[in-house]
């Protein structure tokens, strides 16, 4: 039940992120910076916590997430460094992610050779 809970709530996010996309003349950059702003603003309330406990990897892996944890890793860090922990937090909660984003995306071009579109 835990998988179509996640499926379900996932789906409702990127069904919501869609509509916004095609009522609105918001680029999808915008849109992305806007569903991490939300993520962050959700976990600073304390209302993300308890929906992804709910929801599972349906709230997490969106990038609501992101943004959530881009939070807790700012919080964390200005607890341990002051306000220094503005700049330092994010970044070290999010490293490995975006690493391992940064490595399988060169692996896979390495692999699949991608080409410009024409």
């Amino acid at each position: 039940m835990e998988y179509v809970k996640a499926f379900l709530v996932g789906g409702a996010i990127c069904a919501v992120v869609q509509v916004v996309m095609d009522n609105t003349k918001l680029m999808p950059g915008r849109i992305m910076v806007l569903l991490v702003v939300i993520g962050s603003i959700l976990g600073a309330f304390g209302i993300y916590q308890p929906f992804s406990e709910w929801a599972g990897a349906g709230a997490t892996v969106p990038l609501l997430g992101f943004g959530n944890s881009l939070w807790k890793g700012v919080l964390k860090s200005m607890g341990e460094d002051g306000f220094l922990g503005v700049f330092k937090g994010g970044f070290t909660a999010s490293a490995v992610g975006i690493s391992g984003a940064l490595i399988f995306g060169y692996l896979g071009s390495i692999i699949f050779k991608p080409k410009m579109k024409s």
